[in-house]
């Protein structure tokens, strides 16, 4: 797969810059870089299932499973050994291609019961299967090292790092969704609590009204009672 060179800015200054500026302040950038991963990480699996339908296409149904998933346990083991022989990490490196001596004796045993359960001839067609982490294809009867070179290589190891990453930033995504949503679920409960204070006070200052108006009426019976009252003894 080649994607071309980047067309982003890669500068380990503005990068550090960044890091010490988003502890103060969400700059967002975390989120474009979750939809770019999701739209790399969907293209991948939409390759992968096209792949997987060829397959299904143009290969008779075979039960195999079982070798491709040795083949693959070899294939990593083989090179997170090279990696640690690279660190200098010698003896962790025998340890674990002594493992790798154990897949192989159980990969022969699951190749001889595949074998004893097909034809020879079909037996001797190479059988694929493709990689569920980067789309590549893989077959039954890969070597040692062409499983070594898969899991270890660029392709393969850029892919895991791709979709680790992208784990990564749902999980800050979704608590600054989270931060957000507290955020303005305080910002709603104080607009609620100022209109409740707001109609608190409209509703004193409306009852305040009625009082003064009742009274205001009650003085004004009270007089307009004591001059008819006056007018009535005069007459008298």
């Amino acid at each position: 797969m080649d994607l071309g060179e980047c067309t982003k800015i890669h500068d380990l200054a503005l990068r550090a810059d960044y890091e010490i500026a988003s502890k103060d302040r969400d700059l967002f950038f975390e989120l474009d870089a979750v939809d770019h991963l999701e739209s790399f990480i969907a293209d991948c699996d939409r390759r992968t299932e096209l792949a997987k339908k060829r397959l299904a296409e143009t290969q008779e149904e075979i039960s195999a499973e079982k070798v491709h998933e040795l083949n693959e346990e070899i294939g990593k083991l083989l090179a997170k050994a090279e990696q640690l022989g690279a660190e200098g990490n010698v003896d962790e490196a025998q340890k674990v291609l002594q493992e790798v001596e154990k897949v192989r004796t159980r990969k022969k045993d699951a190749e001889e019961e595949y074998r004893n359960s097909m034809p020879a001839s079909s037996f001797q067609q190479q059988k694929l299967r493709v990689c569920e982490v980067c789309s590549a294809y893989l077959g039954l009867h890969d070597n040692d090292r062409r499983l070594a070179d898969h899991f270890g290589g660029k392709l393969h190891l850029g892919f895991i790092q791709i979709r680790e990453k992208l784990d990564q930033l749902k999980v800050c995504s979704s608590l600054f969704h989270h931060a957000q949503y507290r955020s303005r679920s305080r910002d709603r409960r104080r607009r609620r609590s100022h209109s409740s204070s707001r109609d608190r006070r409209r509703s004193r200052s409306r009852s305040r009204e009625r009082r003064r108006r009742h009274r205001s009426r009650s003085r004004s019976r009270s007089r307009g009672h004591r001059h008819s009252h006056e007018q009535s003894s005069r007459h008298k």
